[in-house]
């Protein structure tokens, strides 16, 4: 058998475009390597690129920054792109666009697919680290549209403003994050009563993922759960052939 190589990596991991953060990363986070059963690899922080300037001043620059870093991921065997904030949507085209490989940067991309897997007029509730943030633009950029889901924001969340949209702080109080969501989960179940599903915009909310799914009892969809699909697409385990004594 002839292995081909070509690039630093082999075995083509999903890659991880990694913005520029310090705030903690729990289980579940897709920057915390434990949260998936298999490998990924990170590109270099994308210096200067942090939540609050993807949020509050995207442009230009901060899409030629993102647009090295994929390309380095897939210079170094990445199979596949993700990354590391769902705002990074507004960026979809042009990261796809920019590698050969599959580019899903935001969980906001399965929002198309689950709208289709709802019947009977259900919704789609989108739990987004801030509605203030979040446009039609960023919908649009996935092949989605603003108007068929609901959203609610952690914008006036105090603990989840403070760590992760201003940067106030280094450490963060996992309990509060909590509290705080589940009061955005009901805020949002009680607003949307034909809800049917959630996607997780954040990737700060996966760690919480569980717990938002016991409290609303409906299908909870995130960045890890669509990355464990991916990386499933991209490298496939062969099955026990049944031909076979």
């Amino acid at each position: 058998m002839v292995m081909q190589g070509g690039h630093n990596i082999s075995g083509k991991p999903v890659g991880v475009i990694s913005l520029d953060s310090r705030f903690p990363k729990p289980p579940g986070h897709i920057k915390n390597p434990g949260s998936l059963s298999f490998p990924v690899l990170f590109s270099p922080r994308v210096q200067g690129v942090t939540v609050a300037r993807l949020l509050r001043e995207p442009g230009d620059k901060v899409l030629e920054l993102v647009l090295d870093a994929a390309r380095y991921l897939e210079d170094e065997g990445a199979g596949a792109i993700t990354g590391s904030c769902g705002f990074l949507a507004l960026y979809q085209r042009e990261i796809a666009d920019a590698v050969s490989v599959p580019v899903f940067v935001s969980s906001l991309i399965q929002v198309p697919m689950v709208s289709r897997m709802l019947g009977g007029g259900r919704r789609i509730g989108v739990m987004t680290a801030s509605a203030d943030s979040l446009t039609a633009k960023h919908f649009q950029a996935v092949g989605a549209d603003m108007a068929d889901v609901a959203i609610v924001g952690m914008d006036d969340q105090p603990e989840f403003r403070d760590v992760i949209l201003d940067g106030k702080r280094h450490d963060m109080d996992l309990a509060k994050i909590e509290a705080e969501l589940l009061d955005a989960a009901d805020r949002l179940a009680s607003t949307t009563p034909d809800l049917g599903a959630v996607i997780l915009e954040c990737t700060d909310m996966s760690h919480f993922a569980q717990r938002i799914q016991a409290r609303l009892n409906l299908p909870i969809f995130d960045l890890t759960s669509l990355t464990t699909m991916v990386a499933t697409a991209i490298s496939r385990n062969p099955y026990r052939d049944l031909r076979s004594p």
